[in-house]
Parts: structure tokens; C-alpha cells; sequence
């Protein structure tokens, strides 16, 4: 746990506390102004997908811009973007200049940033920990447990905040958490240098061809792109199935995504433990199967408490799937290839996390909520069986293994000079 200590893993864990936490509120009332506004699924499809779209358009050319800047300046440029683009959402329907195209094009414009404050947070873990992927797997797991312990807090904190202050003015709060993290990025972290290019990093896809040409990594992560779509699909259900079961409650849409999250937050602290004495593979590949189990169960209509623990198992699993990963992500690529892989990576993975959102949106306005859910458990399911099996096949052939080449050694930050 020395790793905590360090004084600018504590500065990112510090900014991404509260700009997460605001963006797990914004995650609550954002459907939620589009559903009680216009009272349309399909739209508020529409909203979620057009702030996770820019991922797929934008997520590879990320890799370049994280490269050129390095990955503080980045994350500095992300929030100073969003703070007045997420302000300017609540002040335009305040003033009645808010149209839905105008809702479409802050989301989107939103959503421009987030794969390289994503990504550049995730890059910055090998200059503080060195490259044992063990080590970065613990750091991992410690991003993993503030990103859920804001998804435990946020929602309820959102939806409480809905019934009191209006989505609207929640929105404003986020807004104030993006100008925070700003500040305490640019004052406390040291580390997020510049990646120098060299051959084989030149090009707009040289961390995507990386990917395609990796043994692991191609299966595997065509596997998570899948499991992703069903992921979102189901995130995107949960506030209509509050509405149509549960008495259009927005405090139960807050425990229901904090739930995942309390859940999410034990794994990522089992997480921290387990991964520097379990093999990593091993360990992502039971974890996803173990996360498919309980999404059949949502098909049943029950009292929304058991939902609540149906959604705590299936949060549980999530960060013992991806501290391992992102830890292996991170270290097999050499360092000058990270940025391009890693922005490569979360393309792969969330590019199709948009059509997910859109076909629900959808999907509800025609077939029953049982079948959207249950459809939702089979392809996650499917998805977990394929990684499961690429990661299965990677162990049989070397077990954990990074690949030799132009990896070079890093020592941790807190043992660099200034």
C-alpha cells in the first residue's frame, strides 16, 4: 500500500474523486432532465450515445494529442474544456434557448474529452509505479476504487440532489467539479511528460496496427467491444425500468447505479489485494464469467431491494476484469506506442457502446422490458465466454507473459528527480 503514498498518484486519486463524482451525478440527471422534459427513450438514447460517440470517432487520434502534450496537459486541456461546455447545458434551458440539437452538440462536444482524460490518467500510472504490471495492476486498482466509490456516492448524491435542487442545477455542480480537478492537476502532478516518437510510432494507427498484430489483444479486446455493448445497453435500461416499475422514483435510480458501484468499490479494494499473488489473466477471465450470472435475474420482476444486489454482484466483478487488464494494456506496449495503444484500446472497447445506448432507446419503444433484459444478459454472456477463452489461450501459450522489445525501465516517480 506504499504505492498511496505517492504524491501524485494522491493528486490524480484527489481531482478524479470529485470530477467522478460529478459526473456519476451527471450520469443520474442527465437521462433523467431528457426523460421528464420530453418523455421520449429514443431521446434520451439520442443524449447518452452522442456523449460516448465522440470515443469511437475521436479515441485513436486521442493517442497522437496525448503523445504531442503529454498526459497532464491533456487532462488540464479536458477539464478546462468541459467545466463551461457542461455549465452552458443547464444555463441555455434556464433562459429557454435550449433545443434538443443544442442538448446533442454539448454532449457530444463534451464527450470529445473524454477518452484522452481516460486514457492519459491510466498512462501516467508506469512513471509512478515502474513497469511490473503487478504494480501497475495495484495502481490500477486504486483508479479502479475511487471511479466506483464516486459511482457508490455520486448517483445517490444525485439523485437526492435531483429532488431537491432539479437536474438542471446538478449539472452546474459537475461543472464546478471539472474546474477543481483542473487546479489540483496543474498544481500537485508531476509526472505526464511527453512521449518522443520514433518509427514505430509514427501514424495515426500505429497503436491500433500494434493492437491488430498482438496475439492477445486483438481476440480480446473484440471480446470486451462486445461485452461493452451489452453493458451499456443495460446502464441505459435502468432509469426506464424505474420508471415503468418502480413509481418513476428518482432516489431509487440513484441507489440502483449506486449499487453497481458499492459493489464495484469491494472489488476494487479485493482487487488492490489479490493481484500482486494471482496471475492476471487468470484472474480477468473468471472474473467476466463470474459478471454474467446475476443479469439474468433482472428479467424477473422483483422488489427493487434484491435489484440492488443483483446489481452489487454484478459491479463487484467489474474491477477485477479491468485492474488486470488495463495493467497488462499498459506494460506489454512499448512506452513510446503507449499513448497510441491505449487511446487505441478504449476505441476498440467502447466504440460500439454508443449503438447500445440507441438500441434500447429503441428497443424499448417496440418489445417489453423482460425482453430487452434478457437480451442484455445473453450478449454479455457471450461476450465474457469469448474474452474468457482469449485470455484462456494466451495463459496455455505463456502464461502472463509481456512481450520482449523496446520496453525500457522507468522507475517510479516518487525516485526521480523533479
Amino acid at each position: 500500500m506504499g504505492l498511496l503514498r505517492n504524491r501524485n498518484l494522491a493528486a490524480v486519486l484527489t481531482a478524479e474523486l470529485l470530477s467522478l463524482t460529478g459526473s456519476n451525478m451527471t450520469y443520474v440527471a442527465l437521462p433523467w432532465f431528457v426523460l421528464t422534459t420530453t418523455g421520449s427513450t429514443a431521446k434520451m438514447g439520442w443524449v447518452l450515445a452522442a456523449e460516448l460517440l465522440p470515443v469511437g470517432l475521436l479515441g485513436i487520434p486521442a493517442g497522437s494529442l496525448i503523445a504531442r502534450l503529454g498526459a497532464k496537459r491533456t487532462m488540464n486541456l479536458a477539464d478546462a474544456a468541459r467545466a463551461p461546455l457542461m455549465a452552458a447545458v443547464p444555463v441555455l434551458h434556464w433562459t429557454g434557448h435550449l433545443s434538443f440539437p443544442l442538448l446533442l452538440t454539448f454532449t457530444f462536444l463534451i464527450g470529445c474529452f473524454m477518452a484522452p482524460y481516460s486514457a492519459s490518467s491510466r498512462l501516467i500510472l508506469p512513471e509512478v509505479a515502474g513497469e511490473d504490471e503487478q504494480l501497475v495492476a495495484q495502481g490500477s486498482a486504486f483508479v479502479q476504487a475511487i471511479t466506483q466509490l464516486t459511482q457508490l456516492g455520486g448517483p445517490i448524491i444525485g439523485g437526492i440532489l435531483i429532488s431537491l435542487i432539479s437536474a438542471p442545477a446538478v449539472l452546474v455542480v459537475d461543472a464546478a467539479t471539472y474546474a477543481f480537478s483542473f487546479v489540483v492537476i496543474l498544481t500537485f502532478v508531476r509526472v505526464g511528460k511527453r512521449v518522443e516518437q520514433d518509427e514505430s510510432s509514427r501514424g495515426l494507427f500505429a497503436g491500433l496496427r500494434y493492437v491488430w498484430r498482438d496475439q492477445l489483444l486483438r481476440p480480446m479486446l473484440c471480446a470486451a467491444s462486445f461485452i461493452n455493448f451489452a453493458a451499456q445497453a443495460l446502464f441505459a435500461t435502468i432509469p426506464v425500468l424505474v420508471l415503468r416499475r418502480y413509481d418513476a422514483d428518482p432516489k431509487i435510480l440513484g441507489f440502483f447505479f449506486a449499487a453497481f458501484g458499492a459493489g464495484a468499490l469491494l472489488g476494487s479494494l479485493v482487487a488492490a489485494n489479490i493481484v500482486r499473488r494471482v496471475p492476471l489473466l487468470r484472474l480477468a477471465g473468471v472474473a467476466v464469467l463470474a459478471m454474467s450470472l446475476p443479469l439474468w435475474f433482472l428479467a424477473i420482476s422483483m422488489p427493487w431491494p434484491i435489484v440492488l444486489a443483483v446489481l452489487a454482484v454484478f459491479g463487484f466483478g467489474a474491477p477485477l476484469v479491468n485492474a488486470p487488464v488495463f495493467a497488462i494494456l499498459t506494460t506489454r506496449a512499448p512506452e513510446v506506442l503507449r499513448p497510441k495503444v491505449i487511446t487505441a484500446v478504449m476505441t476498440i472497447a467502447l466504440i460500439i457502446g454508443p449503438l447500445g445506448f440507441l438500441a434500447v432507446g429503441q428497443a424499448l419503444q417496440h418489445v417489453g422490458m423482460r425482453v430487452v433484459l434478457l437480451a442484455i444478459a445473453a450478449g454479455f454472456t457471450a461476450g465474457a465466454v469469448a474474452f474468457s477463452a482469449a485470455v484462456g489461450r494466451a495463459r496455455e501459450e505463456k502464461p502472463d507473459a509481456v512481450p520482449a522489445g523496446d520496453v525500457a525501465t522507468v522507475l517510479p516517480a516518487e525516485m526521480r528527480p523533479d
